[in-house]
């Protein structure tokens, strides 16, 4: 999945919003302010970075090499893909998919309940 299809699968989720609170070079969508995904501009490799249980992040990153800890994140619950690699486009849809739902559900009720009006 090249940097284009990414960006375009995100936003077709509800309450997201692409944003640069890094600078430039840092693509970071939030759903309801929260992220769930973010990718450097700059790397050699288009590499995101997304939230994940631990216990599946831990298992992702035995199968995969292009599956490691996340860069600059809490390594518990993040993980650094690279999306142009070994991992199916399908797989790659799951993990952001996983990212968002684990996002949204630790949102105050409130809030999912503005997300849930849009």
């Amino acid at each position: 999945m090249n940097l284009e299809a990414f960006y375009d699968y995100c936003l077709q989720k509800k309450g997201v919003r692409p944003t640069f609170p890094f600078g430039d070079q840092t693509l970071v969508f939030k759903v309801m302010g929260k992220m769930f995904a973010a990718a450097s501009l700059d790397s050699e490799r288009f590499e995101v970075n997304l939230k994940c249980d631990p216990e599946w992040a831990l298992e992702l990153r035995e199968l995969y090499a292009d599956v490691r800890p996340g860069y600059h994140m809490n390594k518990t619950h993040w993980n650094t893909v690279y999306f142009e690699g070994e991992v199916a486009d399908d797989l790659l849809c799951r993990l952001i998919d996983h990212s968002y739902d684990l996002v949204v559900q630790s949102l105050p009720r409130k809030i999912k309940a503005e997300l849930e009006e849009l």
